[in-house]
């Protein structure tokens, strides 16, 4: 029997025939769960987009529901050349996440951005998921051999990386604040309407003032955080 330092060499070169099949199959397994999660963001961005109070917001989870259609073609590519059949198999922990995504919408009033704060909270959970599980895929491709894949997949993941820095940036140029102040207002005066979110916010006071700082943030790309793992509120990290 080979020596354990063997069987290692032997798995990470590709030479366990055995372990080649069983490591080729979860690799395909993988694939088709990811192919999933993928089909279930693209309805799930289009209606965290309808939910959200800000144009900023809105934009943003437009922006990434297109790339995300990309990235499904992207998959089947993948598929295709790997030689295997496109298809899918049920992702519970995206079906989880988008449940989340739906219980911000329903616990949180229309109009407010407590609502866009809690909208990028639950989209950076699945952006956090879809890392893990592109990270896993391209380790896995690589193993295999399968170098168009793995090339592919690493493709997704900065795409997934960099949305996730996106959201971070624009949650933290002005979305937390105002929400915090949204929520103080409310708690002084019982209500708080946002009558122009994109030029106006609200002062502790109850009065108004004029912000440009709104049109900033998601538009603005590759600046702020370099790790995907930044939490969304106080940019800590978790690492």
């Amino acid at each position: 029997m080979a020596s354990l330092g063997s069987q290692i060499a032997n798995f990470f070169s590709g030479s366990d025939n055995n372990t080649r099949e069983g490591l080729n199959g979860l690799f395909i397994d993988e694939l088709r769960g990811i192919y999933y999660a993928e089909k279930q963001a693209v309805d799930a961005l289009g209606e965290q987009a309808d939910a959200s109070t800000t144009d900023e917001v809105r934009n943003a989870f437009l922006q990434h529901q297109e790339e995300t259609r990309g990235q499904v073609a992207r998959l089947e590519d993948v598929f295709r050349s790997v030689g295997a059949d496109v298809d899918d198999k049920t992702c519970a922990a995206i079906d989880g996440l988008v449940e989340d995504a739906q219980t911000v919408v329903s616990s949180t009033e229309s109009g407010s951005l407590t609502r866009d704060a809690g909208l990028i909270i639950a989209g950076q959970k699945i952006e956090h998921h879809e890392i893990a599980a592109y990270g896993s895929a391209v380790t896995l491709a690589n193993v295999l051999g399968y170098a168009d894949a793995a090339r592919l997949l690493q493709q997704t993941l900065e795409e997934e990386k960099n949305t996730d820095r996106k959201l971070t940036q624009l949650a933290e140029s002005f979305i937390n604040q105002r929400a915090a102040s949204e929520d103080d207002n409310s708690s002084n005066s019982g209500s708080t309407q946002y009558a122009d979110q994109q030029n106006t916010a609200v002062n502790p006071d109850g009065t108004r003032y004029s912000d440009s700082s709104t049109t900033t943030g998601y538009s603005s790309t590759n600046t702020g955080y370099g790790s995907s793992d930044e939490s969304l509120l106080g940019g800590t990290r978790s690492l």
